[in-house]
């Protein structure tokens, strides 16, 4: 299936484009399942239908679709469609950083960072993985990772943003070794 643009993706679809898009979710298509998602998740009015997209990004997320992962994730942090699950939210938004994708860095680093923060105790593994998370989206080029990544700084040691950056540049290890080379 060809990839749509993200207005493609919020423009009404003809009858024929949407009976095509579910014929393809049907039979296991993890992009057309991704864009159910985002149809009905992103949709106005009655067409609104949190749990059809918890449902498509879900099948999609099963097949390892990042986007789809986080999505699912940031609905059961925020009960779309479901009720609230931190848990599950966090499960499906860490499978999205794991397999790179900016956004659930990001979001994993704000976790993180939460957890490390004073109210919650000051926990140093915490401050350093939000370090790391946010280390990581900011080289991809997401918004306000890098500012993100300054801000948590002033909290750490030399030594602790040393071991952020290692565990950073393990990570990007990790995953250019599990990239297949075309």
């Amino acid at each position: 299936m060809q990839k749509k643009s993200f207005r493609q993706w919020f423009a009404p679809a003809p009858p024929s484009e949407l009976r095509r898009t579910e014929a393809l979710a049907e039979q296991g298509d993890a992009q057309a399942q991704f864009g159910l998602g985002l149809k009905y998740g992103n949709a106005t009015g009655e067409a609104l239908d949190f749990p059809k997209a918890a449902q498509w990004y879900r099948k999609a997320a099963d097949q390892n679709h990042t986007l789809a992962q986080f999505n699912l994730g940031v609905m059961y942090a925020r009960g779309q469609g479901m009720p609230v699950d931190d848990v599950e939210a966090a499960r499906w938004i860490n499978k999205a950083a794991e397999l790179g994708d900016a956004a659930a860095q990001y979001n994993l680093g704000e976790r993180c960072d939460r957890a490390g923060s004073p109210r919650a105790g000051n926990d140093l593994e915490s401050r350093i993985e939000a370090y790391k998370w946010y280390h990581l989206a900011a080289a991809q080029g997401y918004k306000g990772s890098e500012a993100a990544c300054e801000l948590i700084n002033l909290y750490l040691t030399r030594e602790q943003v040393l071991e952020g950056n290692q565990r950073a540049a393990r990570f990007q290890e990790r995953r250019a070794a599990l990239t297949p080379t075309t």
